[in-house]
């Protein structure tokens, strides 16, 4: 993974990216639970684009910046990464150059959590939500936003192939103290 800030006075640089989705097994894909919204798109490229699992279609802005995607859950969830794939080579200054991270329990109390530097990225971009202290690993939150702030060579729009949201998996046995490491342990923690 690169490197990226989570103080909002800091800000990381992430260049690069990955060509394949790689996720840990302790992680789920949290955004099947919540209802997604853009602040604008342009017909036929709205937020259906950003959850096809489709590389090749994009979400594309249409107004002034900054550029926001809204996540609302229905409870409030644990999200510890946020996945972007953005192309460099083929959108250029529609690539996202600087996005900011904002959490909280609606549109009245957002706080950034963390901003980030794109530098020329093509493929998966990971944004790690948590914070300096080693036992912030997540953000328990309703709401996530996403803002790009703004884009390479100066570009008024922009283009996000895809975003994915990854929360931790809970413990996959009730009331069960302590969770396994391993699929193996798992399968030996009863007694029958």
């Amino acid at each position: 993974m690169a490197t990226e800030s989570s103080e909002s006075e800091e800000e990381g640089k992430i260049t690069g990216g990955n060509q394949h989705l790689i996720v840990e097994d302790d992680l789920r894909e949290m955004g099947k639970k919540a209802a997604w919204s853009v602040s604008s798109c342009k017909t036929g490229n709205g937020v259906s684009s950003l959850r096809d699992d489709n590389l090749e279609t994009y979400w594309q802005s249409d107004g002034a910046q900054p550029h926001l995607v809204n996540i609302q859950f229905q409870k409030k969830v644990k999200l510890q990464v946020v996945v972007l794939y953005v192309d460099f080579k083929l959108d250029e200054s529609y690539t996202p150059s600087k996005i900011s991270i904002r959490a909280g329990d609606g549109f009245h109390n957002l706080k950034e959590i963390k901003t980030v530097e794109l530098v020329k990225p093509t493929g998966w971009v990971y944004l790690s939500l948590s914070g300096n202290d080693p036992r912030e690993t997540f953000v328990n939150t309703f709401m996530l936003q996403i803002a790009v702030l703004s884009n390479h060579l100066n570009g008024r729009d922009t283009h996000v192939r895809q975003i994915k949201v990854y929360g931790p998996r809970p413990n996959p046995i009730p009331h069960q103290p302590f969770q396994f490491t391993s699929r193996e342990f798992i399968t030996y923690s009863t007694v029958r």
